[in-house]
């Protein structure tokens, strides 16, 4: 019993391991490349005037490492349940060689982005919004660390699109991995309050149905919009785009002096009065 015990405290132990390790480097190495290392020569495509506070921060990083322990904890559930069988179509998976490999990566992406869009425009409804997301919108000038910067129960939400995926489409744990670091990746400079993405001479996001920094920025100060996570074609489909948000990007690409006064600057309290 306790052989087996300490088992399950080493598979634990590894996945929080693993996650903080993933957490850290790309929250710390986005944060301390942009906002140290090339601040003067970003400072143009800083989305707000202002920065928070390393109070802000310092909260933003302890309260995700509680969302990744919960994270590893289904991580474990997960483990435990692929060593009972219940994962069969990972194993068929295999059989779809390099080929499946990739299109597999590319449909949990698709099908994440779905999920985050749904999940999250539902934990804005009134009754769920205390519960689930609140931690998150205190950071209304958010940061690199404000991506999993999650109450409890957001994040077991977030964590559960993984467990649920494989059960339902031929997924590589392989891809599964690499999922997991694209998620990050993207989410951290959702988060970066720097706008990125290269412009069109309009003015425009070059690869429009990407999200950009400015459109997650845009929710964090106005949350009644801009749900998506990857890509804005829900928002665009479901009539939840921010109106403002292509003159919000060419502000931030190219500090136009047409462009209305900062719309991305959160106001106390808004985010929160949904």
């Amino acid at each position: 019993m306790e052989l087996w015990l300490g088992h399950i405290g080493q598979i634990w132990w590894s996945s929080l391991s693993r996650e903080t390790v993933r957490y850290a480097v790309f929250a710390v190495t986005t944060w301390a490349v942009l906002w140290i290392v090339l601040k003067a020569p970003l400072r143009r495509r800083k989305i707000r005037q202002r920065s928070p506070a390393a109070r802000q921060l310092l909260v933003e990083f302890i309260i995700s490492l509680r969302s990744i322990a919960i994270f590893a904890t289904v991580a474990l559930a997960q483990s435990l349940m692929s060593r009972a069988g219940v994962y069969p179509l990972t194993h068929a998976a295999l059989q779809g060689g390099i080929v499946w490999f990739w299109l597999s990566l590319l449909l949990m992406i698709l099908g994440h982005d779905a999920y985050f869009y749904w999940t999250h425009r539902a934990m804005h409804d009134r009754r769920l919004f205390r519960t689930f997301h609140r931690r998150h919108h205190r950071s209304h000038n958010p940061s690199p660390f404000t991506a999993y910067s999650f109450d409890i129960g957001e994040a077991a939400v977030m964590a559960s699109f993984v467990i649920v995926w494989p059960f339902f489409v031929p997924t590589p744990w392989a891809v599964v991995s690499l999922f997991i670091v694209h998620q990050i990746i993207r989410n951290t400079l959702a988060h970066c309050g720097y706008e990125l993405m290269p412009a069109t001479a309009e003015g425009r996001p070059l690869i429009d149905c990407l999200t950009t920094t400015t459109h997650h920025d845009l929710h964090h100060a106005h949350a009644d919009s801009n749900f998506g996570l990857y890509f804005t074609w829900w928002d665009r489909w479901m009539g939840t785009e921010n109106p403002h948000y292509h003159t919000a990007f060419a502000r931030a690409a190219f500090r136009l002096a047409t462009a209305p006064p900062a719309l991305a600057e959160a106001q106390p309290g808004l985010s929160g009065e949904i």
